[in-house]
């Protein structure tokens, strides 16, 4: 059994932080369940980038507020509490933080490794392990 708290991750290598978003990463690759659990926190008033090409993802909004916006057909959608979003065709979108840090809980598949970050395409690297 793996048991954690998420306040053991900040100040650690899994706690990734980028000039929008501060990544807890809690579960990863290693730990062998076939995917990875993150809390993120999108800071306010930010925008990225994102296009998973490698990943599948699903987002559960549990505090704040933001918005994503789908790259292909322009449509946006506001986020907050209780929202769950899932990028289930590797969707290109921009996510923009609010008035008030957004906090979310992030699945991927395939688990990420713990240090990835957005490639200027918006990309984390396929992981050939």
């Amino acid at each position: 059994m793996i048991v954690r708290h998420v306040n053991d991750v900040i100040g650690t290598e899994n706690e990734v932080r980028t000039d929008t978003w501060i990544s807890r990463r809690v579960l990863l690759k290693k730990d062998g369940m076939g995917f990875s659990f993150h809390e993120t926190i999108i800071l306010p008033g930010t925008e990225t980038h994102i296009h998973y090409k490698n990943h599948l993802e699903a987002v559960w909004c549990v505090e704040g507020d933001g918005e994503i916006e789908t790259i292909a057909d322009g449509k946006k959608y506001a986020l907050g509490p209780g929202v769950v979003y899932a990028l289930n065709e590797h969707d290109e979108h921009y996510l923009r933080g609010g008035k008030m840090p957004l906090r979310v809980i992030c699945v991927f598949n395939p688990p990420v490794s713990g240090q990835e970050v957005h490639d200027a395409d918006g990309v984390y690297p396929a992981d050939l392990d």
